[in-house]
């Protein structure tokens, strides 16, 4: 090979390991932020299925009190 073609790939290869870092990079912010929602979508569920218990219990209350 020449001695231009050596470059080449050399920076070739070169932009490849950074554009391989970046992705490495990329994909690790978004497996912390998809663990994140993850987490939020659990609390927001539980905290849904309190708020669902809490109104059946007073609407349970209520009908009781008419009788």
């Amino acid at each position: 090979m020449e001695n231009a073609d050596l470059k080449s790939l050399e920076k070739r290869l070169e932009d490849l390991l950074r554009e391989y870092a970046h992705l490495q990079e990329e994909n690790r912010a978004l497996r912390q932020q998809q663990s994140h929602l993850m987490a939020e979508r659990a609390s927001l569920i539980e905290r849904s299925e309190l708020a669902r218990s809490r109104v059946e219990s007073m609407i349970t209350r209520l009908k009781s009190m008419e009788m």
